[in-house]
């Protein structure tokens, strides 16, 4: 068993792939084509019109003897939270790159998330039917733009041409042996040894295993040449899947323990959790325990097979399944015994939003849910409920995104919407430290709780951590799970508006009024503290801690590549200033100029509006998110959707008429 996801940049021709793969393993007898919505991974209409995979999609295929649950991933930059939510269950991937348009943006994002996470890789260079398309110049592109550790499996002849085909290298190829001996010599000193002491003891069968167990540690990546349209080089890739890429390991007998990878809506509503087994098998009728606290009978079980959905009885370690009567499972959950904690997101959060607008008033409420069942699918679009508007806003990654989310509220719910204007998300980072506490029965203190927090700047990257610095037993621990999750809620909106990041939380004063009772044994809420004092007063004393250390506000850097004709580059350079990018390459590529710099993810839009005009449409733009940076000029802000903190008079006469 091997699960095998398939990346590449948009337009590479991944899917391609995909039906060519599963027509070679004679899973289908046609293969279909993207351009005619025909695929069997891309299920989605909107999808189908724009010729793009916009919701990842497992099909089950054999290659020889070894079982292959590939997942095709959407390529374009808008749907990447689908592509994270992959790898966390992949044994290993095949990285698409083009031929004609070689290593792009979105290609590097994707090859340094998998290098990260030591996922075995092959590249599969595709389209070398096409006209432009290069050998040398895309395989040097990728040592330099991917990785160094690249091992070209054979070459490819009458490149351009309807009839190019993929020859691969074979024992026979002395100059091709020396070369994996060389690369492999680097990752393994006992083969360096006997290559140097004698280049003909090391056999081909060695070179082969080595070169898997390399490729299993991520430290080689074969490479792969061919076109998924005319079938050139997929009878070598498949090989090389079967061959260099590490099947699923785990103990079907072993304690219960899985990920669920993607959630969906049956026709009757039900939630149906994509789930890779890790260790143990799971059983129609088992009560699983999922995510933090829950647990729940499976009333069924699929799994993938040969291109088709089978009902089964169990599911066990190393296969992926559809598991029902999950009713509370989310994107992420852990199921059984949850695995050693990894980094929440591999790629970075959606940097853009937008508030929905339905255009029929009664329809607010059903907006609501809509969207709820949609988050439910990508967590990353973080619905922001503004009680104070009445307003619903959505993260987004790009316009392509706004335009399926409007797609299928329409198509799905029947939600007739629009959207204001897509804004910039920022985050703001304490600037330094600050800290506050409120003391029970002082004034202006009106909850029955003593809270003091202080507020430290972290690491970048960090996120916000919570800690102690009072003696846990001082507090009933329901207390403090109170001031903990009221810490992370609050710092959704920081002094500007923006979810504040990059922060150590830390408790330092606490204090309660243990229950009381009348003489008649009746409870009195108010002579004792109760969980509720801990989260109506926390924002208060956090907020102001939060103003004491300050903030700064940190705006989206975007990555670019700007490829114009040579003769405009003088014309460029001042809009490039004037929208406060900073060119950091310039190469001459013939009669072309790629540039290369930073950006401000708030002047990308402008740039590409001005682009088609000052380059005779002729320019080509990527772009790829980098970083946070100090935004310059004036911090911009973001309006509050909760009942501020900031303003006690406001925020204390909220809490006083919602417990009134």
């Amino acid at each position: 068993m091997l699960n095998l996801g398939i990346l590449a940049h948009v337009d590479a021709g991944k899917t391609s792939l995909t039906e060519r793969l599963l027509f070679a393993a004679g899973v289908i007898d046609e293969i279909g084509r993207v351009d005619d919505g025909s695929t069997q991974t891309d299920s989605l209409t909107l999808g189908r019109q724009r010729g793009i995979t916009i919701k990842s999609a497992v099909v089950s295929f054999a290659i020889d003897d070894v079982t292959v649950n590939l997942i095709d991933t959407p390529g374009h930059p808008d749907f990447i939270a689908e592509v994270e939510r992959v790898l966390s269950v992949l044994d290993g991937a095949v990285l698409v790159v083009s031929a004609v348009e070689g290593v792009q943006a979105q290609t590097r994002v994707l090859m340094r998330t998998l290098h990260r996470l030591r996922i075995p890789t092959l590249i599969f260079v595709n389209k070398i039917d096409r006209g432009g398309a290069r050998h040398e110049g895309v395989l040097r592109h990728i040592g330099e733009k991917l990785t160094p550790a690249i091992v070209a499996m054979g070459t490819a002849r009458d490149l351009g041409a309807r009839d190019a085909t993929f020859v691969p290298y074979g024992e026979a190829d002395t100059a091709f042996t020396a070369a994996l001996a060389d690369r492999l010599a680097d990752g393994d000193d006992d083969l360096l040894a006997a290559y140097v002491e004698d280049e003909t003891a090391v056999s081909q069968s060695r070179l082969r295993n080595e070169l898997a167990a390399q490729v299993g540690r991520g430290l080689a990546h074969p490479v792969f040449l061919g076109s998924a349209i005319t079938g050139a080089g997929v009878d070598a890739l498949a090989a090389g899947i079967r061959e260099l890429l590490p099947a699923a390991d785990g103990d079907a007998y072993g304690p219960v323990s899985g990920t669920v990878f993607k959630v969906e809506r049956g026709p009757a509503g039900e939630k149906i959790a994509y789930v890779r087994m890790y260790s143990g098998t799971v059983r129609v009728r088992d009560r699983l325990r999922f995510g933090q606290d829950h647990e729940a009978k499976v009333t069924a079980i699929c799994v993938f097979d040969r291109g088709s959905v089978a009902p089964r009885a169990s599911v066990g370690a190393g296969q992926i399944a559809k598991l029902w009567g999950l009713g509370d499972v989310r994107i992420g959950d852990p199921l059984g015994e949850a695995r050693p904690a990894e980094a929440e997101h591999h790629f970075a959060p959606p940097t853009l939003e937008t508030v929905v607008v339905p255009h029929r008033r009664a329809d607010k409420g059903p907006l609501h849910l809509a969207l709820a069942q949609l988050a439910e699918q990508d967590p990353l679009i973080d619905l922001r409920q503004d009680d104070v508007r009445q307003e619903i806003s959505v993260s987004l990654y790009g316009e392509v995104q706004k335009e399926v989310i409007q797609a299928t509220l329409a198509n799905d719910f029947g939600l007739d919407v629009g959207f204001r204007e897509t804004t910039t998300i920022c985050v703001e980072r304490p600037a330094g430290t600050g800290a506050a506490f409120e003391i029970i029965d002082k004034a202006p203190n009106p909850f029955l709780a003593t809270v003091g927090l202080r507020v430290d700047p972290a690491t970048i990257g960090s996120g916000v951590r919570f800690r102690l610095e009072v003696e846990l037993g001082s507090l009933p621990y329901a207390f403090f799970v109170a001031v903990e999750e009221t810490v992370h809620e609050a710092l959704r909106q920081g002094i500007h508006g923006w979810q504040v990041t990059d922060c150590v939380v830390t408790m330092t004063h606490s204090g309660y009024w243990p229950r009381q009772s009348h003489s008649h044994g009746t409870f009195d809420p108010s002579m004792s503290s109760t969980a509720g004092d801990f989260r109506n007063l926390t924002p208060l004393v956090l907020m102001d801690a939060l103003k004491r250390a300050g903030t700064r506000v940190c705006e989206p850097l975007q990555r670019y590549r700007l490829e114009v004709p040579e003769d405009v580059v003088g014309a460029m350079m001042p809009v490039l200033v004037q929208l406060h990018a900073a060119p950091r390459t310039t190469e001459i590529r013939g009669s072309a100029c790629v540039l290369e710099g930073e950006i401000p993810a708030a002047r990308v839009h402008g740039l590409e509006r001005r682009l088609p005009g000052l380059t005779r449409g002729e320019g080509l733009l990527e772009c790829a998110f980098d970083r946070y940076e100090p935004a310059r000029g004036p911090a911009p802000a973001r309006p509050r959707t909760d009942h501020n903190p900031l303003n006690r008079e406001e925020y204390l006469l909220h809490v006083t008429r919602r417990f009134a």
